[in-house]
């Protein structure tokens, strides 16, 4: 790669320079585990879609949950395994940036998600007499264009304005996608309100989402204890507690990604939490759903026993 002393146009992406005596190994590694989140929430998909018992508010939204987990996936693991092959990577400047978007649409996206699906149990569990007219096909579709819309508007402005900002090298990203930070740091222009609105855009796309998944949570909590036999309370938590792991999952990771200083060791834990985030959440997803879900197995035996008769 070259670098230009007025302008760059292309980055260099490292990976994990301290892994490469297991580069071969990791690789392998990451490739089982992008063709399983692949496969995996591809199978999610089409239960939902061959079984009429799962046309249900919480698997539909399960569908565009495994729909954003290939997309943020796909968009990040075939170019860091390319990294891994070759022990970094070129990229061009403008797909850095177009990787950077679609990964902070596809997390807006999981935020939103994660809100309207903690919502929907709260409808379940403390107001069913209600559910299902509220919670209706049409009331389900708008939600979901809805969140997909302002997923994509939430950093369009953000990130034109990074493709206007001069970059002047060096053009070495210690990581292994393209994300805000580290393509700021390439920058040598004045970057203080590009960050300011990347703070701005995540109180409602980050921080609020959360505060209704608390408050939901909360609520829910306080009407399962006040169940009163043990089965019902256990069969009510049965509900959504794979949606609670998913969230832990989900806000811890990102916290160590973006709350963690940026050098050192904490470099290395950063990167080491966003390869769980792009990789191995997506793919934990399909598991923590299906695992204990009753529906899920059932569809995924009927869907087998058609594969069986044809």
């Amino acid at each position: 790669y070259t670098i230009n002393q007025t302008s760059i146009t292309e980055v260099k992406l490292l990976g994990f320079q301290s892994c490469k005596e297991i580069s071969f190994v990791l690789f392998a590694l990451l490739l089982t585990v992008y063709i399983l989140t692949i496969f995996g929430n591809f199978l999610i998909i089409t239960l939902v879609y061959h079984s009429k018992n799962l046309h249900t508010p919480m698997y539909f939204f399960l569908t565009q949950l495994s729909i954003s987990d290939i997309i943020i996936t796909t968009d990040i693991a075939p170019n860091f395994l390319h990294i891994l092959l070759h022990e970094g990577a070129t990229m061009s400047l403008t797909g850095c940036i177009v990787q950077q978007y679609i990964f902070d649409v596809m997390e807006c996206m999981e935020c939103l998600l994660l809100t309207v699906m903690s919502y929907d149990r709260y409808l379940a569990i403390c107001n069913p007499l209600h559910y299902m007219s509220i919670m209706n096909e049409l009331f389900c579709i708008k939600l979901i264009i809805i969140a997909w819309f302002l997923s994509f508007c939430s950093m369009l402005t953000a990130t034109v304005t990074v493709s206007f900002l001069d970059f002047c090298g060096p053009n070495i990203i210690d990581h292994f996608f393209c994300d805000f930070s580290p393509v700021l740091s390439l920058s040598c222009s004045e970057t203080f309100w590009v960050q300011f609105e990347i703070i701005v855009n995540s109180v409602p796309f980050l921080f609020l989402p959360f505060f209704i998944i608390i408050i939901s949570y909360g609520y829910i909590i306080f009407t399962i204890l006040k169940i009163p036999s043990s089965t019902g309370k256990q069969k009510a938590f049965s509900t959504c507690s794979s949606h609670l792991t998913v969230v832990c999952i989900f806000y811890i990771t990102l916290i160590v990604i973006y709350d963690l200083p940026t050098s050192g060791q904490s470099l290395t834990i950063s990167k080491l939490a966003s390869l769980l985030y792009t990789m191995g959440t997506p793919l934990m997803n399909p598991i923590i759903y299906s695992l204990r879900n009753r529906d899920i197995k059932i569809a995924f035996a009927e869907l087998r026993n058609s594969f069986v008769r044809v």
